[in-house]
């Protein structure tokens, strides 16, 4: 069982910035990512990061978040630039292996 410690998010202004972090437990290096849903609509795949350090990104987010991993640490963020409101949403981390495992999630609220 992977347990997921999910911190960062919070309350920002449109163009302001946030940092998400996401602890898993344990030390292996899995395929891990972010998603994000809205009130309203679906969970959405916002960024992924392999196992060796291959990233993707929706294409609403390329060019303003980051995502990395601190191996020794087990930790993976999501560094958020340049927020807009159609950002706000729970953001969920996961973490794949044999079963996809998810964070409870953080809130991240951007106002206009």
């Amino acid at each position: 069982q992977v347990q997921l410690v999910e911190s960062g998010g919070g309350l920002v202004q449109a163009g302001g910035s946030l940092r998400l972090s996401c602890a898993a437990s344990g030390n292996s290096i899995n395929p891990m990512g972010w998603y994000r849903q809205a009130p309203g609509k679906q969970r959405e795949l916002v960024a992924h990061i392999s196992s060796s350090g291959i990233t993707n990104y929706a294409d609403s987010v390329k060019g303003r978040f980051t995502i990395s991993r601190d191996g020794a640490k087990n930790t993976v963020y999501l560094q958020m630039y340049r927020l807009k409101p159609e950002d706000t949403g729970v953001y969920y981390c996961t973490f794949y292996s044999q079963s996809i495992y998810w964070g409870r999630g953080t809130q991240v609220t951007v106002s206009s």
